[in-house]
């Protein structure tokens, strides 16, 4: 465990549970957003042995990992907030950014997805 094809498995089973989540209310709720943490630890893990693996980090290295977090705390952030009733627009727009940002760190990056070159 801790390649790229489990790390990138990990989020991406943990972006779809998190817009599966915006139809549930109530119980089904909690329990998707208890998958979820687990999956934000799954991710955290997959990606600091990615990291440490690497002979030679850089600042991109460093950046990506922090913009990795971001993107989970934004994902968070929103779904307490709505599950509490409360305004989550800013954090789900944080989460867009944030997304869009690993997505291309992660494909410019020679350990992701070669897209760029």
């Amino acid at each position: 465990m801790g390649g790229t094809v489990e790390h990138i498995s990990m989020w991406l089973l943990a972006i779809i549970l998190f817009f599966v989540s915006f139809k549930m209310t109530g119980k089904s709720l909690k329990i998707t957003m208890m998958i979820n943490r687990v999956l934000y630890i799954l991710i955290i893990v997959t990606g600091a042995m990615l990291l440490f693996s690497i002979s030679n980090i850089n600042g991109e290295y460093i950046g990506k990992a922090i913009i990795g977090l971001w993107v989970i705390v934004s994902m968070e952030m929103t779904s307490v907030k709505r599950s509490k009733g409360k305004p989550y627009k800013s954090f789900l727009i944080q989460f867009w950014i944030a997304f869009v940002l690993a997505l291309l760190l992660g494909f410019r990056l020679p350990l992701g997805i070669q897209l760029f070159g």
